[in-house]
């Protein structure tokens, strides 16, 4: 191992404890203690879900804007979203403005929640001049298809005696014709890219009233009027516009928004580790490393399936790079992520501790934990 180590540091958030520069940050200071002469290269990630438009603004030097917008239940909220460094890219999630945790459990209700706030936190992106949108989509308390998002951005639903629908999916039933002459011009000229990680379709067993519907508030039989709706909504499109989207996978995503983002911004669902990675310039960095480093709060086999730690280890291997993954729970099968790239684990609560002690020293408990690696690896180095 060469004298002059480079480390890249590439963890997830570790949620309500850390964010993911944070966590980069406290690693770097464990390295440190053990050996300052080590180079550290920050990049905060995200899968795509929760903290991703905050890794992605961290990683390129951006910042971070709040704005007042329409919440689910139709309330006003502040919601948040981010410019790249380069001013290009808006990152927003729509959770910020239309997400289930805006709602409460005895108020939540799929029939009347709306995407009307994410639209318009579109629409404060586009204030910027960007020319890409890059939206993630889960943790919705939507069932929609993005029909409030589309309102928000100038598109009109209007019923057969050419009435503006109201908010939410409860609505749809009603909907005769579609008019997006009005729909924001700016949109013509940026691309829409959608971290979404679901494959569900718009409507039938799978879609996104059936198996997202009951966590957002849905009875049995709500569920049954929702499909539906989003059926007739499918309908209207594919008559209106051409586009048969029922059955596209990824259309059921945060209750049928995937459908709108497609249909009405053009915008393409990509994986979002894939659109993290790509976005904060990782593969560059992991190949100015020696070693690689990620993590987050939970490690365990559903890791392997599109989670930021996997995600890293993958482009570092590519290269050939160890990769040390640190977590706060290392949970069950963790065997296999061995066999695809990440090379070692480390848990990093010390000893036995309740859920908020763990939480509240999550920074110390890393920064320790680093320390302890970074000293094991100065020995290699001593060793050679």
């Amino acid at each position: 191992m060469k004298s002059n180590l480079t480390i890249l540091l590439a963890p997830d958030s570790f949620k309500e404890s850390m964010t993911a520069k944070e966590a980069c940050e406290a690693m770097e200071r464990g390295i440190h203690k053990a050996d300052p002469s080590i180079t550290c290269l920050h990049v905060p990630m995200a899968d795509g879900g929760e903290g991703t438009m905050q890794s992605v603004v961290d990683a390129t030097g951006g910042k971070v804007y709040a704005v007042q917008v329409k919440g689910p239940l139709g309330t006003e909220v502040t919601a948040h979203y981010g410019i790249t460094g380069d001013g290009e890219t808006g990152v927003l999630e729509m959770a910020s403005a239309s997400g289930i945790q805006l709602v409460k459990p005895e108020e939540r209700n799929p029939l009347i929640t709306t995407t009307y706030g994410t639209g318009q936190l579109i629409a404060a992106c586009l204030e910027h001049g960007v020319k890409k949108l890059l939206i993630g989509i889960g943790g919705s308390a939507t069932n929609d298809g993005g029909a409030g998002m589309l309102q928000a951005l100038g598109g009109r639903l209007l019923d057969a005696e050419g009435r503006e629908l109201g908010h939410g999916g409860g609505e749809l039933n009603r909907l005769a014709t579609l008019h997006l002459a009005g729909l924001d011009p700016r949109l013509k000229d940026v691309q829409v890219e959608v971290a979404c990680d679901v494959t569900n379709p718009l409507v039938g067993p799978t879609g996104a009233s059936h198996v997202f519907g009951p966590q957002k508030g849905a009875t049995p039989e709500i569920v049954k009027q929702l499909n539906a709706n989003l059926q007739h909504y499918a309908d209207v499109i594919k008559e209106s516009l051409g586009q048969d989207i029922a059955q596209y996978p990824g259309a059921g995503a945060a209750g049928g928004l995937g459908a709108g983002l497609m249909v009405f911004l053009n915008g393409s669902l990509k994986k979002g580790i894939e659109l993290v990675i790509r976005y904060t310039g990782l593969e560059e960095k992991v190949m100015q490393a020696d070693l690689v480093w990620t993590g987050e709060g939970s490690i365990d086999f559903q890791t392997q399936y599109g989670k930021t730690p996997l995600g890293v280890a993958q482009v570092a291997k590519k290269y050939g790079k160890p990769v040390l993954a640190f977590a706060g729970r290392i949970g069950d099968q963790t065997e296999v992520l061995y066999s695809l790239g990440i090379d070692a684990i480390f848990g990093i609560v010390q000893g036995a501790s309740t859920l908020e002690t763990a939480l509240k020293e999550g920074a110390k408990n890393l920064e320790r934990t680093a320390e302890n690696a970074a000293r094991f690896i100065r020995l290699s180095k001593v060793k050679e």
